[in-house]
């Protein structure tokens, strides 16, 4: 029997559960066992929700259940594939010879490379020509088409034209709108939505072993906007320290600790995206705890809310043209500091 490999925990292809987005596993168990499955479905949502966790659940499912009209499947309350079950070792380990899996890789440099490459995107052409080698389906899973580049795009749509007998594709998409109509227009399209606080607590909570009423994972929670991808870098050991000593200087404002802010800004200087997400995230979450505090006069309203634009701004022209970060701390500060006075 294949177990799941113990070093997959948290990747999509080895997590058994999904939490949250009931609503979007139904449509896809119920349009399987209707016996007109649609050949394609584009997954779109927001990044790091549960969109190639339901995308591998569903493939499970189905390699797992080749008949739709089994007793098994009709019976079938969610798209639940046991841990020992041979399919799961399988799709977890990365060998079951019916499902293939279109994602970036490590390249020559031992970096991960920018876009999908485009010759394992044409091999999704030979895997549907092919006869399952498990008499079943075949199924493929793109992860995700935004990271495909028009060659690959291309090479998709002629998967897409004549779909074979039995094959399924499943296109993850962080930014469904951008996919090209082409391909939209031959996929059944499944949007989710992020996923409410209380679940994304409660997804850290089981991950982590912490519980979900644990401070650091209601805090993660709170600041990852529905994504418990988000959440889990919140909860990384620097990452977490970092977020505590930046909400330690914004309980000291107006008061500023130029020292500190030193210290900040060297920690915030490297090319760690992740850090200077988790400042900018820690920043928005004081700002918006204050706007959505009780009565206050318009001229603390407007200083907040102006502080909030101009943060945001400004990180963003950061992260796009790299610009020096220590400055931009010590911007941030004043204007925060503004913003609390009075």
């Amino acid at each position: 029997m294949n177990e799941v490999p113990d070093d997959t925990i948290g990747e999509p292809r080895a997590t058994l559960r999904l939490f949250g987005h009931e609503d979007a596993e139904r449509t896809l168990l119920d349009a399987y066992r209707s016996g007109r499955m649609p050949h394609a479905w584009l997954i779109g949502g927001p990044e790091g929700i549960g969109k190639a966790t339901l995308a591998y659940r569903m493939a499970r499912f189905v390699l797992a259940h080749p008949d739709p009209d089994a007793s098994a499947v009709q019976k079938a309350q969610t798209l639940d594939v046991p841990a020992d079950h041979s399919v799961a070792g399988k799709v977890a380990s990365q060998s079951h010879p019916d499902l293939l899996v279109m994602e970036r890789t490590i390249g020559d440099t031992g970096k991960l490379r920018q876009n999908i490459v485009i010759e394992d995107v044409r091999r999704s052409v030979g895997f549907f020509g092919a006869t399952a080698g498990e008499g079943g389906w075949r199924v493929a899973i793109v992860d995700s088409v935004d990271e495909l580049n028009a060659a690959g795009e291309n090479a998709i749509l002629k998967s897409l034209e004549e779909p074979p007998v039995r094959s399924l594709l499943f296109l993850v998409a962080h930014a469904p709108g951008r996919v090209l109509p082409t391909i939209r227009s031959r996929c059944r399209k499944l949007i989710l939505r992020p996923l409410p606080d209380t679940v994304v607590a409660e997804a850290l909570g089981a991950m982590t072993g912490k519980g979900m009423n644990d401070n650091d994972v209601l805090s993660a929670a709170s600041l990852a906007e529905g994504s418990i991808a988000r959440a889990l870098a919140l909860l990384d050991e620097d990452t977490l320290q970092l977020r505590k000593s930046v909400e330690a200087l914004l309980e000291q404002l107006p008061a500023i600790d130029p020292r500190a802010l030193h210290v900040l800004g060297d920690a915030l200087g490297g090319a760690d995206q992740r850090a200077f997400s988790a400042f900018t995230d820690t920043v928005n979450a004081w700002l918006s705890a204050r706007l959505r505090k009780g009565p206050q006069d318009a001229p603390r309203l407007a200083r907040l809310a102006e502080a909030w634009d101009r943060t945001n701004r400004a990180s963003a022209e950061a992260q796009a043209f790299n610009l020096d970060r220590k400055p931009l701390i010590f911007s941030i500060f004043g204007q925060l500091a503004e913003a609390a006075a009075g």
